[in-house]
Parts: structure tokens; sequence; C-alpha cells
């Protein structure tokens, strides 16, 4: 029962990670937490029961979060070496500005 403890725990810290940061591999870490405890819960479903069915979640889990990771990191390193931007802030707006300026161009404005 203190692992379900454990992990609820380390969901909460995750999701504050991604509500209030914004510097890029922050927000990673925080996606990285959130995953770490939904893999704690597919190990406890796994040792609750002798059904192999809490392994499989398991593989599962570790297969989509690796694919997750490797996303989120190529995309970081494309928006590094881009803009110079880690901050979600400034690529939000810097997106907003390229549509408006876009739409200048084109006479939509």
């Amino acid at each position: 029962m203190n692992y379900v403890v454990l992990s609820i725990i380390l969901l909460a810290i995750g999701i504050y990670g991604l509500l209030t940061n914004r510097h890029l591999l922050k927000v990673l870490i925080s996606v990285e937490l959130i995953a770490t405890a939904a893999s704690m819960n597919f190990v406890l479903l796994a040792s609750s029961s002798n059904k192999s069915l809490g392994e499989a979640f398991l593989i599962l889990a570790f297969s989509t979060d690796t694919c997750v990771t490797a996303i989120i990191l190529a995309l970081f390193i494309i928006i590094a070496k881009k803009y110079g931007i880690c901050d979600i802030r400034q690529l939000a707006r810097l997106e907003n500005h390229e549509k408006v300026e876009d739409d200048e161009e084109k006479g939509d404005v």
C-alpha cells in the first residue's frame, strides 16, 4: 500500500511540474515522473496478481514511454538549434508572431 502512495506523490509532483515549469527540459522531467508513476502502478498490478497481465502492461508502458521520451528530446534539440529558445512561453509567442506575419503577407489582416 505504501507504493500506491508513492505513485500518487510522483504523479502529483509531475503534474505540478507540468503546470508550473516553462523550461522544456523541466517539462520533460515532469512527463517522465508521470510515466514512472504509471509504470509503478503496473508493477503493483503485476505483483498483486499471479497473472501476466500486469507484466504485459509494464512492457507496453516502458516501450511507449521510451518512444515519447525520444520524440520530446528530438523536438527539444530541433527547437534549441533552430530558435535558441528553451522557454515554452517564448516559443508560443514566436509561433503567434510568425502567424501574424504570414497573415500580413497574405493580406488577411
